[in-house]
């Protein structure tokens, strides 16, 4: 039997989901099955619109090896399972003559767990263990939660927290899942055979296709216990998301309340003066935190390092004891050791951790008005983790609609570990960068504005020509905007101004959730929505809604975050430009992703306003404009106001 060609079976999979072929997706899904084929490495480059999941899906699926893709957004992992991998194996299955499976998978404490469901969670009072369903009241929003978690645990086929509409808060769920650490095992457990976890890892195992996430597939590569199963080919996509997924995984935390959760975890379970001993230690870190000033700390201070050395030993001589002991008067002892294990394990590694002083390694402190202080560390850099982990014994694919900085795949490809395009390191991983293109006209659909008369943003303060600028914006669109700012203070002061000045409705992140606040922009033209962050990425609005992106300011790392710039100063001292490495690589990567919202389809039209001159007259403008979208590019503030004036008509004449 002759083997289906490419170019078929992409056809067959585009036609199945309602698509249109187009060049980028055929060239992505050639360099895919080339880079398979010959183990090799690829960073494709693929705009918005390309079709870039089934780009990568039908090579994946027409090989016939394990493939497994990691994605950063749940929304992503959602079409992927729901939508593109059913749709798209239906469709080659006349081709390829048989029909390969796929599942989904993700950490543990994403499942609920039936054991923590049905005989409580270990608690830290004294009484021990508690009906969580009895003492939360009903009427409270706990109580509704845990209550419907409850009636929900009886007709779900996953016990995925992402299966339950409406969702409930990050406490009611912790009441009936527990993470990998507290888990008491299959075999050990009286609900093993019913477990959700277990059943997912086993229809994973059993898959061609394996979907997971960017944070579990950290997992698997720091912790060295396998979590996915065997497989020959890994695909990442929103791959420009993996560094900060994979940092945060390998990131450690130490904050007094924590430490005494395991503390009272594992004074049931451990004679009275080893538990005194943790208990002391408790108390002398918890000193040394309230007067921790927000920072980096390049070198552990004399009272934390006493304090640290003096709860590692402590956490030592507890899980010794805790080992060793058996007191059948504890109900569910099991579960309750396996609680207090994870808890003290934990303490006991991020303050061993801090204690080595590793070089590789950055320690900070950080202040929160409600929380008080959190010690944390984290790796200065995950690139020798990724070429040790990553690129190893399986093809890997990383694909995103934002991979070349500056215009070339270098600044990303480093931060993976991998050298130069094109230079062969004695043990460095082969890759290749291809950039597919997008199939949107940009210089014909948008506009990349810089108001270059404004004075450059200062750290503090309003910025009243920055207020004046924005409305005038906002106004001549006609509304249609989406305010992209860099800090939440930023979009605040920007909502509050504004809606004493326009008449349009001005929503802002974070006074309803992510998804109500989109559907509301989307159905009213003359809304605006203002955010931060986390919008920058998480906003797909095609047609007239947003014809207008605005960003108040290039997204710097604030100058005191302390990783960044430990990051900034490890480059300048290896003889690198740390500022462009890091500082300006971030700002570039958020930028184009922002920018990113304005065209989502080939009928939009629409202006990305970016107030900040520096984008214009600083020497690293051209940088970070090459990273952006081949935008029509000017400084005409009249010029804008007028297309904006003119793209707002035309909708308004369309009855949009």
């Amino acid at each position: 039997m002759t083997k289906p060609s490419l170019p078929d079976l992409l056809h067959a999979a585009v036609s199945a989901v309602g698509g249109t072929e187009r060049p980028g997706q055929v060239a992505m899904a050639e360099a895919v099955a080339e880079a398979i084929d010959d183990n090799t490495h690829r960073l494709i480059q693929a705009g918005t619109g390309t079709g870039k999941s089934l780009g990568y899906l039908v090579p994946a699926l027409a090989h016939g090896e394990r493939v497994v893709v990691a994605t950063a957004t749940l929304a992503l992992q959602r079409q992927l399972v729901e939508r593109d991998l059913p749709r798209t194996v239906d469709a080659l299955h006349p081709q390829l003559r048989r029909r390969p499976q796929f599942a989904m998978l993700k950490g543990r404490s994403n499942y609920l767990c039936l054991h923590r469901l049905h005989e409580g969670a270990p608690q830290d009072e004294e009484e021990g263990l508690f009906d969580q369903f009895e003492a939360a009241t009903p009427t409270s929003k706990l109580g509704k939660d845990l209550l419907r978690l409850r009636d929900w645990a009886d007709e779900t086929e996953t016990g995925d927290r992402d299966d339950l509409t409406p969702g409930v808060s990050d406490k009611a769920w912790s009441q009936i899942s527990v993470s990998s650490r507290e888990c008491l095992g299959a075999t050990k457990c009286a609900y093993g055979a019913e477990c959700f976890a277990e059943a997912a890892r086993e229809r994973a195992k059993l898959a061609d296709v394996v979907v997971t996430n960017h944070a579990l597939l950290a997992i698997d590569a720091i912790e060295g216990a396998p979590v996915l199963p065997q497989h020959e080919v890994l695909i990442v996509d929103e791959a420009h998301e993996l560094v900060s997924r994979v940092t945060g995984v390998a990131t450690g935390e130490l904050t007094p309340g924590q430490v005494n959760r395991a503390v009272k975890r594992a004074a049931k379970l451990v004679d009275e003066k080893i538990a005194d001993s943790l208990q002391t230690a408790s108390e002398s870190f918890e000193r040394v935190m309230e007067l921790a000033l927000p920072g980096r700390l390049e070198e552990i201070p004399e009272d934390l390092g006493y304090a640290l050395a003096a709860l590692r030993d402590a956490a030592r001589n507890v899980i010794s004891a805790i080992g060793a002991t058996r007191d059948k008067s504890v109900h569910d002892e099991d579960a309750v050791r396996k609680q207090a294990l994870a808890a003290v394990e934990s303490v006991h590694g991020v303050a061993e951790r801090i204690l080595l002083g590793s070089e590789y390694d950055v320690v900070w402190y950080e202040r929160h008005d409600r929380f008080g202080a959190t010690l944390r560390v984290a790796p200065l850099s995950v690139s020798g983790l990724l070429r040790e982990k990553l690129f190893e014994d399986r093809s890997v694919v990383l694909t995103s609609a934002t991979l070349k900085l500056g215009g070339d795949f270098n600044g990303v490809a480093a931060s993976l570990g991998l050298s130069p395009e094109g230079v062969d390191g004695d043990d460095a991983p082969v890759w290749k960068g291809l950039d597919v293109g997008s199939p949107f006209d940009y210089p014909k659909q948008g506009i990349l504005y810089v108001a270059k008369h404004l004075a450059t943003p200062g750290r503090e303060g309003t910025r009243g020509d920055m207020m004046d600028e924005l409305a005038e914006l906002i106004e001549a669109a006609g509304g249609r905007t989406l305010g992209l700012f860099s800090s939440m203070r930023g979009a605040k002061a920007a909502a509050e101004e504004l809606r004493g000045r326009l008449d349009n409705p001005i929503l802002l992140q974070g006074e309803e959730t992510l998804g109500e606040l989109i559907k509301a922009f989307a159905a009213d033209p003359k809304t605006c929505l203002f955010g931060t962050l986390s919008l920058w990425q998480g906003v797909d609005v095609p047609g007239p809604s947003c014809q207008l992106v605005i960003m108040d300011r290039i997204p710097f790392p604030r100058p005191d975050d302390p990783l960044m710039s430990a990051r900034q100063k490890s480059v300048e001292e290896h003889g690198g430009n740390g500022f462009m490495a890091v500082a300006a690589t971030h700002a570039a990567l958020l930028m184009a992703q922002g920018a990113g919202r304005l065209v989502r389809a080939s009928g939009d039209r629409g202006v990305v306003a970016v107030l900040d001159p520096r984008l214009a007259t600083a020497r690293y403008g051209s940088f970070l404009r090459a990273t952006l979208p081949d935008f029509w590019y000017t400084t005409d503030r009249n010029q804008v106001r007028r297309s904006l004036a003119a793209i707002d008509a035309a909708a308004q004449a369309d009855g949009k």
